[in-house]
């Protein structure tokens, strides 16, 4: 395999929430072909990669994570025709597609699952899913809990006095978990993987890759669950070990294509747990979520960097960098809001894309987008109707104009109000007046990829660096490279020295030599 083979080692890939993206039909959502149309702008960032969240057939009940159709696209964003094109135009710029897979859970309304409910219990069809006798007194079968709040168990037939039954969803009721105990289910997504990666996309992104399988007679959990990022740490629910056969076959298929295909999984788990899933015959990456949860705080930074470097010492992969994707609290917010969170979501940019490893970028983030806060009533997460918590504000639409004809330019002019409500204001943070700023983040974005594309290709960075994380009392965190390179971040309140050398790229000016609070640097040390 060569270096050109192995390209997601150093990739920039860039998650496009298509419903959030660009809407070229005018319905108010966004869909492939604005994807498609924005192909110039996004080739421009300097990326490798896109990552496209999930635009399959689905009732949209978690907004796509609930697929009824794995092999389709879902009207609301087009058809397989505009994949297709997406998909052409794409590796036309030299961008790879990498797609959504969804492994844990389907749909209530997959056929497979309304063939299990008409059924009834002790089908056949019924071993697809985990369905169980609940207890006497009309409890659940355990006591585990939904990610979006309440049981993690509904009744299958609450209108029948015979079927008794419950089934297991981690989710929403509308996502039933499918049993992967039943060797069937694997080879339907096998079928599933292949389809996809014969039709040209460059690899998976896998949905809680770390679940699927569940502990034999699922028991009572023997600790009230936690949340991790949003997702409950129910030990007996996610990262049992069969789930890892999985995997090795999933590998073994990415390896029968010219070039192979990228497997990266979302695995909610501390480092050395999720470094697991990237021994050589596993996946080739799973996202640091150690990293991709820090607020600004130089000893977190500096601790969950060593304990990464010390996964990727024991697994071989490095860490697959992110500080925002669809799920988190926009960093721009995180990081204190307002100028300061600003400053600091720009210095945690360049940081990002100079740490040893691939860097994914969530759209808008090169734009410093905050968190909105939608109103109540229009809230869609069910996470929030369920659980009281609420991921929309991070799902707001691009600003691409500086005017507000279709959504700040989300939509064509007239067209329906957008899925989600922009703020007012929100062009004064579009694409379009940062384009005109040469000191904006856009600018900065364009110029570190291109940086970095640069030094890799002139072998200033390794694609094998290693990295020793460090923190200094005044608040200085340095990733020291083995490559000789050092990113650098004035986490303190004060300006702070920086290592000897000569300094590659910074955030904002340095003053009389010296590193300004919040802000990032990288310096070549050799």
């Amino acid at each position: 395999m060569t270096d050109t083979d192995r390209w997601w080692r150093t990739a920039v890939i860039y998650e496009v929430y298509p419903r959030s993206f660009a809407d070229s039909d005018g319905d108010g959502v966004g869909d492939l072909r604005g994807v498609t149309d924005r192909l110039p702008y996004i080739a421009g960032l300097g990326v490798d990669g896109i990552w496209l969240t999930p635009f399959q057939r689905s009732p949209q009940v978690d907004q796509g994570y609930d697929i009824s159709d794995y092999l389709n696209v879902d009207p609301m964003f087009g058809t397989l025709a505009d994949f297709d094109e997406l998909l052409a135009r794409a590796h036309a710029h030299g961008v790879r597609i990498i797609v959504d897979l969804v492994p844990n859970h389907t749909s209530d309304q997959h056929e497979r699952f309304r063939a299990a409910l008409a059924a009834g219990p002790g089908s056949p069809e019924r071993e697809w899913f985990h369905f169980a006798e609940g207890g006497p007194d009309g409890s659940p079968p355990n006591n585990w809990l939904s990610v979006f709040g309440g049981s993690a168990w509904t009744r299958a037939r609450p209108d029948s006095d015979t079927d008794t039954e419950w089934y297991l969803h981690l989710f929403a009721p509308a996502q039933p978990d499918w049993n992967w105990r039943n060797p069937a289910v694997g080879d339907y997504f096998e079928h599933v993987l292949r389809w996809w990666l014969e039709r040209g996309a460059d690899g998976v992104r896998v949905d809680v890759a770390h679940g699927l399988f569940k502990a034999e007679g699922l028991p009572d959990s023997p600790v009230v669950p936690t949340v991790i990022d949003g997702l409950r740490s129910n030990p007996l629910a996610m990262d049992q070990e069969p789930v890892h056969e999985v995997y090795r076959r999933w590998r073994r298929v990415a390896e029968e294509y010219d070039p192979p295909r990228l497997l990266v999984g979302e695995v909610n788990l501390p480092p050395e747990r999720s470094a697991r899933y990237t021994r050589p015959d596993e996946m080739h990456q799973t996202f640091a979520f150690a990293f991709a949860k820090l607020d600004w705080d130089a000893a977190q930074w500096a601790a969950v960097g060593t304990e990464l470097e010390a996964a990727r010492a024991r697994y071989g992969a490095a860490p697959t960098w992110a500080l925002e994707n669809h799920d988190l609290v926009r960093s721009a917010t995180r990081f204190g809001a307002g100028e300061r969170g600003e400053r600091r979501a720009r210095a945690a940019v360049l940081a990002l894309l100079g740490l040893p490893g691939p860097a994914y970028l969530f759209q808008g983030q090169e734009l410093g987008l905050p968190e909105v806060d939608v109103p109540i009533e229009a809230r869609l997460d069910p996470m929030w109707h369920r659980g009281g918590v609420s991921r929309d504000g991070v799902r707001v639409p691009m600003p691409w104009t500086a005017e507000p004809d279709g959504a700040f330019g989300f939509s064509p002019a007239g067209a329906a109000e957008p899925w989600l409500p922009v703020p007012l204001g929100w062009g004064t943070r579009s694409v379009q007046v940062q384009e005109d700023d040469p000191d904006s983040l856009l600018h900065l974005v364009r110029s570190t990829t291109r940086l970095r594309a640069q030094l890799l290709a002139e072998g200033g960075l390794d694609a094998a660096a290693t990295s020793t994380w460090a923190v200094t009392d005044d608040g200085l965190v340095t990733c020291r490279r083995s490559d000789g390179v050092v990113v650098a971040l004035a986490m303190g309140a004060q300006a702070v020295a920086l290592p000897e050398g000569e300094v590659l790229a910074s955030s904002h000016p340095l003053v009389e030599g010296l590193l300004p609070p919040d802000t990032a640097a990288w310096i070549a040390t050799s």
